[in-house]
This record gives C-alpha cells, structure tokens and sequence, in this order.
C-alpha cells in the first residue's frame, strides 16, 4: 500500500496498459513539460477555475464523485454536463469519496464501477480515474482498469514544499510507466503560494521536462457558506487566476515550452464501455443490521478507526477520536471515545461507513427502525442518521431527541419512524454537538417489522432487554404460541440450539457425532451434533445426550468454557463457597465469574446444580457476547 499526500496504493506494470488494450501516446518531444489542471471532489466554486481556464485558451480535468452531485456546496447535474460542454475533462473519483485501500474488493469495484457508470449515463466522456486521498491497492489498480478507465492519478510521487519530497522526481514521464498510478506532486492547499506553484513547472522545465499533474480541490476562500468553516484544501482566486496568467505565458518558453493538456490529451484512449460493479447485498430485515457493532474488529491497513466504522462531523470545531479501553462490557473490550472542543457550530460523531453496500446498514424504504447504543457521556447526545439513495449518494435525515449526561454505562435506545421513499441504507451514531467527551460501544439497529416480543416477557422483567437482544439476534424463537416461558428450566437441546445460533448457524461436518438418544428427526439434531463436533459437548458415558433434561448451572458454565475455546483461567478468578475444587466444573464456574458472566447470587453461592431458568440462560449468552463480540 502506497501514502503519499494524504494516503496511497501500490502500482501496475505497464504491460498492464498493453494487456488491457490502452492506447498509449506516443512520448513528447525532449524538453517539453506538460502540465494538467486537475480538480477533485465536484465542489461548485471550483467553477470559477473552469471560468478562467477557459478565457485563458485552456482545459482542466474534473474528478467527479457521482454520490455528491446536487449536495450542498458541491455542483449540479447540469454543471457537471456544462464542464464537459465548454471542452473540459470530466473523470471519476468513485461513488462517495471512498478510501479504496480500507474497504474489501467488492466495495472497491462499486465505489469505481458504479461511479463511472452513473457519470456515464449523464452523457459525460469518463475516461480517467483520480484515487481518493491517493489510497490505493492493487486490488484497486486492477479495478480502475476493469471498469473501463484508461489511468489513475494519485498523490505526492513527485517533488514539492512539501518536507520529505526533495529526493523525488520533479515530473511524471510520458508516456507514464504505471498508467494506473500516474505521479503527480502533492495536493494543493491554502500554505502555497504563487511561487511555490511556479516551482513545480520551472522544476520540471529544468529537469528537461515531463508531466506535471495539479490536484486543487477549492478555489477562493474555501468558506464553508454555511458554517464559516474555512477548508485548509484551498487556492484563493487571486493566486490561481495569477498562476493561469503565468502558465499562458510559459507556453510560449523559447528554451522549454510548457503545454496545458487534460489527463486525456496525455494519456490518450478511447471511451471504454461501462461496467457496473458488483450488486449490494440484499436488504436484511432481521437481525442486529450493524457490522462490528462492538468496535471491536480493527480498521483495514492498520487504521486507527474500527472496521465498517467512520469519523464524522462538520462545521466550526475540533474533532479527536480514539480507541479507549476498557469497553462497555468491560476490560477486554473497548470502545471509541469522541472529544470535540472548540465549537462554534456543526457536531462530531462516528457513523458506520457511507458506503455502497459493504457496511452500512441495508434499509427498506417504509420501514421503521430501533437504535441502542450503549455510551457514556459528559454533554449530551443524540443519534444521527443519513441515508443512502439509489444512486449511491448519502444524504442527512434526522435526528434523534437528546439522550442525558451519563458518567456510567448507559444504552441510548430511540425507534426512527418509516425511512424515506428511495432509501436503499441508513448510517446512524451518536454524536456530540457541543464541547464534551463522549464514548460508544455495543451498538444494535433493527427492523422494526422483524422485531418479536413475547407475551409473557413484560418491560419489568429483570431480564427484559437480555430476553429481547436474543429474540432480536436471532438466536431464540420462542414458544409457538408467542410466549418465551422465562421462568422455565431450559433444556438441553435447546442450548445447544442457542449456542449453534450464537455461532452463525455454522454448517454442521458430514463426519459429526451422533447420540443414541438423539434421531434425525429430532428438531435439533444438527443443532447438537454440531455442539458434539465442537467438543462443546461430549455427552454422557453412555452415548446418550438427553436432550430433554435440563441444563444445570454448572454445565452450562462448562458448555460456555468450551465453546470460548478453553482458555487459561485467572489465578485471581472469584470462587463460591457452594462450589469446592473437587466440583467437576470448578475451573469452569471460577472463569465464568472472572469473564462477570455470572457474579452468583446475592449471598455469594453459584447453585452448581439448580438447573438454570430460560431468563437466566439469556443473561448468561448475552453477557458472553458482550464479552466475546464476534469480529467482523
């Protein structure tokens, strides 16, 4: 993985070039250095740049993320087709800004593909590609090619101010060696200045010539209109317009003439058929929606920020987010922590990534859906919600009502109302929209149409929300006739089929073990062959299961010790004075309660062989997959 500028990727071979079928240019002249107005992200005022490129006899590239078009502050439809029409390039950034090296290889060809297609079907000419933040793959590189681009640009391969780059090469060659990685100088902000600008092309003038690509993404002041917010990516107009006027005349260099050509007047091609990109998984309408819903599974790449998850906010303050331990369910867990100070206006949050299909949450227009999040806080808080549309652009919907200050542990819990017309996904987080610290963990978000209650499990039950995260997940069904019977022994074919739940409902191995006890026509049969194949359980001595018996406590302390693999148990683990050493589950009863699984009863016993109430069981799971989330 290449990062340079911002971030990066690595680089095709140009025989890659040849494989694909490009038309490569033939090389310029010796001497001649080639520079090429590039512009990122489809922001409006970037406008004014294609206003003077024009006046000035030249044409500049416009990468184009296809999911902002029509956002605020970002160009219309119309004007994107106005760039093309007035004889600039248009090229492709992907669908939302994604960072191609942090999301898997179907997410990468929707971000690239799909952006292409949906430029294309505007009627624009979508012949190059730019990389976000200059992050890349070879997974991306290779993409970029299958979706019909003739080249990709990334990001600071080339000398500049910027500190580190001195030793680099002052130019791209022409024809470029990795047309799916071309070189270009570091992006352009608001600390450069005309000269530094000049620098690039007269370092390339004596360096014998060569290709030089300009990245801007804002021109002017680079204020947000809304929020004030001055963006650091800014070129005033004043600069640019001087720097436009400096380059006309460096065209006509008597001992090393510049040209103004487009990424495609240099690289060359012609218009590749489109190819969409993978199809996003279906609509899930059942189940706990968000991926890596405790933060537990660490972002691709080695990124700070959890996996499917994103840093978010906007406006006039300062957002730091880190990974704090220990989390909700305690210190083998942990969870993210948002700081945001300094604000004058806009919020911070974390938001599950807005992306095409990979991780945000897949929604069903009409639909109303229920957000839990567990956070602890020192202002308060509220859920933050976009959705996505079906051309893969994110927009914001709502929020949620405020949810307290809260120096402990506490689960923030709100039902949306129907989801728009033409929602395809929802991204909902916590947010902070004034100075303060917040931290989150344990989210859950569920369609409300696949939610199940039980008759006999009411909002007072002790064990309400346990009972309620196991129906919602998945992992129990209930009685036929909508009770859960809470209070009730728990069988041992049923933890098996609770515990296969919890797995995934893995498929079960042609070669597991069977009980004389247990035909195949019992209801879970594959359920308790796969708890057997396991060695979660190896039944009893003689062969039998008996599936029917109840489950006591101290089996099932065992039954969670083996299906958590075994582990070593704490010298300092809790004992209970009803449970002595010579206890066939001593060690297993003491990791229970190292994990805080269990913690006993009030007068400090465990009850080894009371068998455990269904209520009970749904504690114990749901507090094991507190402690042990399953990674994504």
């Amino acid at each position: 993985m290449r990062r340079r500028g911002l971030t990066a990727g690595s680089t095709l071979l140009l025989m890659v070039a040849s494989l694909m079928g490009l038309s490569v240019p033939a090389a310029h002249a010796a001497g001649t250095t080639i520079v090429t107005f590039t512009f990122d992200d489809a922001n409006s005022d970037q406008l004014v740049a294609a206003d003077a490129l024009k006046a000035a006899g030249m044409a500049g590239t416009f990468f184009l993320n296809s999911g902002y078009l029509n956002g605020v502050n970002h160009m219309t439809t119309a004007q994107a087709q106005g760039l093309q029409a007035a004889g600039h390039e248009v090229g492709g950034h992907t669908v939302t800004h994604a960072d191609l090296a942090q999301v898997g290889p179907d997410e990468v060809r929707r971000q690239i593909c799909n952006d292409r297609v949906t430029l294309a079907g505007l009627g624009l000419t979508v012949t190059n590609f730019a990389y976000p933040f200059a992050s890349t793959s070879p997974d991306a590189e290779a993409a970029v090619a299958a979706c019909g681009y003739n080249s990709g640009r990334g990001l600071g391969d080339l000398k500049s101010k910027v500190v580190g780059t001195e030793a680099l090469p002052v130019a791209e060659t022409v024809p470029p060696a990795t047309p799916f990685f071309t070189k270009a100088p570091d992006q352009l902000d608001n600390t450069w200045t005309l000269l530094d600008l000049e620098n690039l092309v007269t370092n390339a003038q004596a360096g014998g010539g060569g290709w030089v690509q300009l990245t801007f993404h804002h021109i002017g002041d680079g204020k947000d209109p809304t929020s004030g917010v001055v963006d650091p990516l800014s070129v005033s107009t004043d600069i640019f317009n001087q720097f436009v006027t400096w380059v006309a005349g460096q065209q006509t260099n008597a001992t090393s003439p510049v040209q103004v050509k487009t990424v495609a007047g240099v690289i060359g091609g012609a218009m590749k058929p489109v190819v969409p990109g993978p199809a996003a998984p279906p609509a899930q309408t059942a189940g706990n929606l968000i991926k890596n819903p405790s933060l537990e599974t660490p972002g691709l790449n080695a990124s700070t920020v959890p996996r499917c998850w994103q840093e978010g906010g906007y406006g006039a303050n300062t957002r730091a987010f880190t990974r704090v331990v220990p989390g909700h369910a305690g210190s083998a867990t942990a969870a993210e922590q948002l700081i945001v100070s300094a604000l004058t206006s806009g919020s911070g949050a974390m938001l599950p990534y807005l992306d095409t299909g990979e991780c945000a949450p897949s929604a069903t227009a009409g639909h109303s859906y229920r957000a839990m999040a567990w956070y602890k806080s020192t202002a308060t808080t509220q859920f933050d919600v976009h959705y996505r549309t079906g051309t893969g652009s994110w927009v914001y919907w709502t929020s949620s009502p405020y949810f307290a200050v809260s120096a402990g542990w506490s689960q923030a819990s709100w039902d949306t109302g129907p989801v728009p017309a033409g929602a395809t996904a929802i991204s909902i987080g916590l947010n902070l929209i004034s100075n303060g610290t917040l931290v989150t963990d344990d989210y859950e978000l569920y369609d409300l149409a696949g939610v199940k209650t039980f008759s006999d499990v009411t909002a007072t039950n002790q064990f309400n929300r346990e009972i309620s995260w196991l129906s919602n997940n998945l992992i129990t069904q209930g009685y036929p006739d909508g009770t859960f019977r809470p209070v009730t022994s728990i069988s041992r074919e049923a933890m098996a089929a609770f515990l296969y739940r919890l797995a995934g409902s893995p498929a079960v191995p042609a070669t597991a073990p069977t009980f004389v006890d247990v035909p195949s026509g019992n209801q879970f049969y594959n359920e308790i062959r796969w708890l057997a194949s396991t060695g979660i359980t190896t039944g009893y001595p003689d062969k039998t299961f008996r599936p029917g018996d109840p489950v006591n406590r101290d089996a099932m302390a065992a039954f969670l010790y083996r299906y958590n693999g075994k582990p070593a148990v704490p010298a300092t683990a809790p004992t209970f004075p009803d449970v002595a050493q010579s206890n066939l589950f001593y060690n297993e009863i003491r990791w229970l309660a190292a994990t805080q699984i269990t913690t006993g009863y009030p007068d400090n016993t465990f009850r080894p062989v009371q068998p455990i109430n269904r209520d009970a069981m749904a504690a114990f799971v749901y507090r094991y997959s507190m402690d042990f989330p399953k990674l994504f």
